[in-house]
């Protein structure tokens, strides 16, 4: 086994390691935009606070419908069917284009989401200000993630690499200069912030056109090289794979969302030192997530080309490699906990509740990178439905729905770990479940070869 996965999980820490990068850049913008603007004002604070995570949650939901792009793109690479790629590449982008007027849509009249959070008017005003500038960043955002999915198809992630650390070091300079006015001559708080995201994102997204058009991979594609109409019949095959994938990314954003409304019942000390622990989470999910991708993409290739045995030996390679980084990644945060935490937080309360928090995300760490490399891999086999009701099962049912129980309906109230307790059974159940429905997969087009 090890013999005939070694070359694959290396050929996958080759792809992995750009878009590992990648998605640790877009991470620095956020946490620069936490920066800078914390500089301006706890209320323009709060409002890319609550703006950010309705935005963030509107992008990615619609860039994981756009994700169908990567698995499709893959067969026909591994198939060698180059003419269809360029249409197919086009039609992404006419996909793009009608999934950012749905977004723009919930952005500008964001009144029901933002009634959960009840927050005051000045607040309010300025993140639904914040809000609408970023309206202009959704079409360029989406489009990038659609030459990004593209991108990574081919095995080619590393130019984006480049493209996402100039955006997050332009980014933070700009911002930098809009929110604190020194540009502009008044200081424009969570908007300029805005302003700078919308910059960027459309600098990105020309930068990736230009490699796309440039670049010697793709010139035999022709994605460039005419206009085209709608395709319905293409559009049809994008939506029935990304449809299940955009909702799997909400049902994951909501769950630990949702999560965060409930923990604010628990105090100021509690809900900081969750919010620590999450975002430590969100960190190390990084790893394993590009992994998936990686996985994917090789997956994807060898069942276009027909190679079913070079695709069950890339998934399980992936599996290894993601689970076997996992544990000595959470290995390594249980024994550096306090080390982990001490940076972060000054406060003794706020420490001790992430400090106990932590063994939750160090245990998860396996089950959480197996249910990530098998949902991933069951995209290369396009397979996207099934992992979506799965997803909704484990991270809506066990993890908010048991979560919200064994804090505050159970005989003895767990509180806050009561949501991590439930957040790790979610990903035990996830892993066991889509792993066997990849298995299943697997001896299913082993029969039928």
């Amino acid at each position: 086994m090890l013999r005939t996965t070694r070359p694959l999980a290396w050929q996958i820490a080759q792809l992995a390691w750009p878009v590992l990068i990648a998605q640790l850049a877009s991470i620095g913008m956020m946490v620069a935009d936490t920066v800078i603007v914390g500089r301006a004002g706890t209320e323009d604070l709060a409002a890319v606070a609550v703006g950010s995570g309705i935005y963030v949650s509107v992008a990615l939901a619609l860039a994981g419908v756009v994700q169908a792009l990567a698995p499709v793109v893959a067969h026909l690479v591994g198939a060698q069917k180059v003419s269809e790629i360029g249409p197919m590449v086009r039609q992404g982008v006419w996909l793009v284009l009608l999934l950012a007027v749905v977004g723009a849509l919930v952005l500008h009249f964001p009144g029901p989401l933002l009634g959960w959070a009840e927050l005051a008017p000045a607040i309010e005003a300025k993140a639904r200000a914040y809000m609408n500038v970023l309206i202009l960043a959704l079409p360029a955002g989406l489009g990038y993630r659609a030459f990004a999915a593209v991108a990574n198809a081919v095995g080619r992630p590393k130019p984006l690499m480049v493209i996402a650390l100039v955006e997050t070091v332009s980014h933070a300079l700009l911002a930098w200069l809009l929110v604190g006015g020194h540009l502009t001559g008044t200081p424009l708080g969570a908007v300029g912030a805005a302003i700078s995201q919308t910059f960027c994102v459309w600098v990105a997204l020309g930068a990736s056109l230009l490699v796309m058009l440039k670049g010697e991979v793709y010139r035999p594609y022709n994605i460039f090289r005419r206009l085209e109409g709608i395709h319905w019949g293409r559009q049809g095959e994008l939506l029935r794979l990304g449809v299940p994938m955009g909702f799997s990314y909400l049902v994951e954003i909501s769950a630990f969302t949702l999560m965060a409304v409930f923990v604010a019942r628990l105090g100021a000390e509690t809900v900081a030192g969750h919010r620590i622990v999450a975002n430590l989470s969100a960190l190390t999910y990084m790893l394993p997530l590009s992994l998936a991708i990686a996985t994917s993409a090789l997956v994807g290739q060898a069942v276009g080309a027909q190679d079913e045995i070079r695709a069950r030996r890339t998934a399980m390679a992936g599996l290894w490699l993601a689970c076997g980084l996992s544990v000595l990644m959470g290995g390594a945060l249980w024994l550096a906990r306090e080390a982990v935490v001490a940076p972060v937080s000054s406060d003794p309360q706020v420490r001790a509740v992430a400090v106990a928090l932590v063994i939750y995300i160090a245990v998860y760490q396996f089950c959480d990178a197996a249910q990530t490399i098998a949902a991933f891999a069951l995209r290369g086999y396009k397979v996207t439905f099934v992992p979506l009701l799965m997803h909704i099962t484990c991270f809506w049912g066990i993890g908010l729905g048991g979560g919200y129980w064994l804090a505050f309906q159970a005989p003895v109230p767990q509180g806050v770990a009561g949501f991590w307790q439930a957040a790790v059974a979610a990903t035990v159940a996830a892993s066991v479940l889509l792993g066997g429905l990849l298995v299943m997969v697997i001896r299913s087009r082993r029969r039928s070869a």
